[in-house]
């Protein structure tokens, strides 16, 4: 069954992984698709909690860009009113 892509960069694209790969233009396409259902299918697999998780982990390694506390921030003093 033929595969006809019409998008002139998703087939240069195609074409460059072949050749990097040296697999020939059908394999490096299938196992592009293949990788990347595994990865999506990965994906929507995880629990809600599993997601959040890794997004709270990679929130948590983020370098402090301003050192000031959130109270600070926000800009409400003791009374909760503004400064």
């Amino acid at each position: 069954m033929p595969l006809n892509i019409k998008d002139d960069e998703a087939h240069a694209l195609a074409r460059e992984l072949a050749e990097v790969t040296g697999e020939s233009l059908t394999r490096a396409v299938k196992v592009s698709i293949e990788e990347r259902l595994t990865r999506v299918r990965h994906v929507k697999g995880l629990r809600l909690a599993d997601q959040l998780d890794r997004i709270a982990l990679d929130c948590a390694s983020l370098p402090v860009l301003d050192a000031r506390t959130a109270d600070e921030i926000i800009g409400y003093d003791e009374s909760g009113l503004p400064r």
